[in-house]
Parts: structure tokens; sequence; C-alpha cells
């Protein structure tokens, strides 16, 4: 990683690069933050910010945007952070499946990511460009992803659970509402069995679905 970087630009303080990598594979699936992945170094804001310009060139990180609309208000704009490989976030993270289901939080941003990156290579297959952002008012009513063909929307929610309830799909409700019938369907994916209808054009989907 750090001959490639090198290819790419001068930089100095090379070592603290697989440091600020490791802070970001803690903060996959969740809203960008550069002050603070940066907080733990002595670097500027500015130099951080240049740091994960860097990675992201090297296709390590990537920032989903947030989905705008006129419909809806309050909305944050502040994209989401994914690390290209839950691989590879989980060897810097130092953890393994068994520590991973002890700590449902880091499970759920883990999943998050892997789905995303999923998605991302469904995409790749389809004769129509997909494009990809996240939904979050600041109520914290949000859709973890939002895929759109066109005029049409779909969204996305992941579970890391293997039991769904109408308050999972509350983002999903919102978005249905707003955009009408540019609304194509609304999924939430969990770690359970069985593809459960959950009202209009919303479903919760196992995760096994995405890998067989």
């Amino acid at each position: 990683m750090q001959r490639d970087v090198q290819d790419l630009t001068r930089i100095q303080k090379l070592e603290m690069l697989p440091r600020l990598l490791s802070m970001a594979a803690g903060q996959t699936g969740r809203l960008f933050n550069a002050a603070g992945l940066g907080s733990p170094f002595a670097l500027s804001a500015p130099t951080i910010r240049e740091y994960l310009t860097l990675l992201e060139q090297v296709f390590l990180i990537e920032q989903l945007q947030p989905w705008h609309s006129n419909r809806l208000s309050r909305l944050i704009k502040t994209p989401k952070l994914h690390l290209a490989d839950t691989g590879l976030a989980c060897a810097l993270l130092g953890v393994t499946s068994e520590a991973l289901w002890q700590d449902k939080a880091l499970l759920g941003q883990l999943l998050e990511t892997f789905i995303y990156q999923e998605l991302r290579k469904y995409a790749d297959w389809h004769e129509q460009q997909l494009r990809f952002y996240h939904f979050r008012n600041k109520e914290k009513v949000e859709v973890d992803i939002i895929i759109e063909q066109g005029l049409k929307i779909a969204g996305v929610e992941i579970k890391a659970a293997a039991t769904v309830t109408q308050g999972d799909f509350k983002g999903l409700k919102k978005l249905r509402d707003a955009v009408g019938e540019q609304f194509v369907a609304g999924v939430v994916f969990y770690d359970g069995e069985g593809v459960l209808p959950f009202g209009e054009r919303l479903f919760a989907v196992p995760v096994g679905v995405l890998v067989p």
C-alpha cells in the first residue's frame, strides 16, 4: 500500500497511513468524520483529508454520498465511510468471527459495508447505470443505502439480527412516502430465513440471498 501511495504523490509521515486506515476500519458504515479520524495524530485537518483522499485513490476507502430531495427536509449532508473490503477491515482491527458476535455494533457496521460492496458488484453487471447514496435526517431517520436507476429508487436497510419488526422499516417508509411511484422497493437485509412482506413494496430479505 505504501509503495502505491508513493507512486501517486510525495507526502510526509507515510507511516501514518496504515494507522489511519485502521482508524477508518473502525468507522466503516458510519458518517464520515475526518476530524475524528485524525484526532489521535498530530496532523492538521487539511493534512488528514489529504491522506484520506490518497486512501480513496488507491481504492481502500470510499465515501457514500448523501441523497438529496426537496421532498424531504432537514437532511444530513455528510457522506458515509466504507472500507473497500470487510476482510481487510477485520484484519486491521484484529477481530475474529467469534469476537464479532460479541460486538454487535461493529458487526452491524461491517455487515452494512459488506452488503454495500456486494451490491456494488451486482451493479457492475447491470445494463443501466445504478447510483448509490445514503439518506439520514437530523431526527436520525435513515436508509443505509439508496439505489437510483434513472427515476426509479430503491432503499436498503441492514440489520444484524435474526428478527425484523415494523420499526426497522421507518426510514424506508419515509423514503417511499416522499418519492411516491418512483419508489420500486424497500428491503431490510437480516440474518434470518425467508423473504417476508412488511407492507406495500417493503420486504425483509435474508442476507444469504446475496451470498448463496
